[in-house]
């Protein structure tokens, strides 16, 4: 399930596209990340699948692993239900939870926020448009799991369950991975290079 090619620039993992955050004082980029391997967890909250399995999931690595090492970042992308699924109701469920890892609203093009957070689009009752990032990663819809490499490489991409050994072991393979030194990451100004004549870091 983990794309193990490290020799390529290819599937590089587009930006998030938010239009708020909850559990973050700041937004979050991915180049912001970069240095650390990226655990995006995309989500809606009348979902069962993500409510029963995936969030607990997220909960766990973000709890388990070093934030130094590891981040996790919740997408919560409403592609249907809009009207019961805005920030409002997104803070009230967080809280409820206890979730305690940065959650990116993913944004639409062309929509409004009522003053609930809920999506309005004139002229249409049942909007059904996709998310940007949703749209972006062709998400085929949530739970998704998506792993990103030290250097912005997407390196998984899972709809539905993955396993806790599954997902386990790949987070492991990618902070087990050594950034080369003659490569940085992905919009980076300068180079990481975690090897010098003292050996090679972590």
């Amino acid at each position: 399930m983990l794309d193990t090619r490290t020799d390529t620039r290819e599937g590089l993992a587009p930006e998030l596209q938010t239009s708020d955050w909850i559990n973050t004082l700041e937004p979050i980029t991915l180049a912001s990340l970069l240095g650390k391997v990226v655990v995006l967890h995309s989500f809606q909250m009348l979902c069962p699948g993500c409510v029963q399995v995936g969030i607990p999931q997220a909960q766990k690595i973000y709890e388990e692993f070093d934030p130094e090492k590891v981040a996790v970042i919740g997408l919560h992308t409403v592609f249907e239900h809009h009207s019961v699924m805005g920030k409002e109701a997104l803070e009230v469920f967080v809280h409820e939870y206890r979730l305690r890892f940065p959650i990116g609203i993913d944004k639409y093009a062309d929509r409004e926020l009522d003053a609930r957070g809920a999506i309005s689009v004139t002229g249409h009752a049942d909007y059904n448009g996709l998310p940007l990032t949703m749209s972006a990663y062709q998400m085929q819809g949530t739970p998704t799991f998506i792993l990103i490499d030290k250097v912005g490489k997407l390196r998984l991409h899972k709809f539905g369950h993955i396993s806790d050994l599954t997902l386990g072991c790949s987070i492991g393979t990618l902070l087990s991975e050594r950034i080369a030194s003659t490569e940085s990451p992905v919009g980076s100004q300068t180079n990481i290079d975690l090897c010098d004549e003292d050996g090679c870091k972590v």
